[in-house]
């Protein structure tokens, strides 16, 4: 079996996020093809989307979450996406007991003795009458009924797993700051949500297999198990295999891959990128040493943004008064701080409406 080395799964991966080349691609395409972005901070998909389009517009974000095209709700790892209408109707149902047990994992104790199917009615009838109400405004309309609890775990329990949700416009606009206001999903989509499988089939997680190999492979089952959280598909797994193609790490996994999907020579030049807080090019594996030291692999759940440099994570990145600075975390030989400065640049006019183009560049690490 073909051993796929870290520097050719990197390159594998940066062809996938679309950070080899940026792509002609419409931005609803390209939430599609990536399977969502991670975007509990609003603002962050729309550096990973200008990384990633060429003559990427934040207004035309901005417009599909207003038109309703894409949404904020939780999903993966339990944790906030964005992702087209489409994805977030059809792969919900597949996410409930993950996201019941993600939440059970933190409230354990303060929920015990709650009937959780209860609570998901009692929460559906609140949300019925169509207003946006926060977590803690939900958590208090049935306060009376559930007390034990306490707000927070009752508001996490019902918005993040019980109560399929959509977080409204403004939060999530380009350069708008707005709290979150939750309404039902398919009452803002205007569609039902995808009901469940029957039991013994699952074409969700099959999709979900194939549509994470497009975006993220050649990957190990680990990894697309520590992308979305779900624990249930080695069965979604064997279903598809015939259509797969296999490989291994240098540590001997077993990878999985779309047989056509590209896998470039290890050798082609990566250009630098910048890369928003919990970018899923970082968190989308179990194992990440394709794309980042051991030693920074921390980073990316700290919520740090990074820069790539040669396809790999070699500094972080702020933004404060127009100045993008760049704190490395290697040494940058004088062609690096070359190509990382007119990077830099380019972000900054973009965060600025080409108001500034500063970069500041912080000293090497010895």
């Amino acid at each position: 079996m073909t051993v796929l080395d870290t520097r050719a799964l990197n390159r594998a991966t940066l062809a996938r996020q679309l950070l080899l080349d940026r792509a002609d691609m419409p931005v609803l395409d390209a939430v599609a093809h990536l399977c969502g972005l991670q975007a509990q901070e609003p603002q962050e998909p729309f550096v990973g989307l200008w990384s990633r389009l060429r003559a990427f517009d934040p207004a035309a974000l901005s417009d599909l979450l207003t038109r309703r095209s894409v949404v904020r709700t939780h999903l993966m790892r339990r944790t906030v996406h964005l992702l087209t209408a489409d994805d977030a109707l059809a792969w919900r149902a597949r996410h409930d007991t993950m996201l019941r047990q993600r939440v059970l994992g933190t409230y354990r104790r303060e929920l015990a003795g709650v009937d959780l199917d209860e609570l998901a009615t009692a929460g559906r009838a609140v949300m019925a009458d169509d207003e946006p109400r926060s977590m803690a405004e939900l958590a208090r309309a049935l306060a009376g009924r559930w007390p034990a609890p306490g707000p927070r775990a009752l508001g996490e329990m019902l918005v993040a797993a019980l109560v399929p949700m959509a977080q409204l416009p403004p939060r999530g606009l380009w350069r708008t700051k707005a709290g979150v206001r939750n309404v039902l999903l398919s009452s803002w989509l205007g569609r039902e949500i995808d009901p469940p499988a029957p039991a013994g089939s699952d074409p969700v997680g099959g999709a979900l297999v194939r549509r994470y190999l497009a975006a993220f492979g050649p990957a190990a089952a680990a990894d697309l198990r520590a992308w979305c959280g779900l624990a249930g598909l080695p069965a979604a797994v064997a279903a598809v295999r015939e259509e797969l193609v296999t490989f291994r790490d240098e540590r001997g996994r077993e990878l999985l891959d779309l047989p056509d999907a590209p896998r470039p020579d290890p050798d082609t030049p990566a250009p630098v990128r910048f890369l928003p807080a919990f970018d899923n090019a970082l968190l989308g594996y179990h194992d990440r040493s394709r794309i980042v030291d051991d030693a920074h692999r921390g980073l990316s759940v700290a919520g740090a943004r990074v820069v790539l440099v040669d396809g790999r994570v070699a500094a972080t990145w702020d933004v404060r008064a127009g100045t993008v600075t760049v704190t490395p975390l290697r040494r940058f030989s004088r062609a690096d701080r070359t190509t990382v400065a007119e990077q830099g640049r380019a972000l900054a006019s973009f965060l600025s409406d080409d108001d500034s183009h500063r970069v500041r560049i912080a000293a090497s690490p010895h």
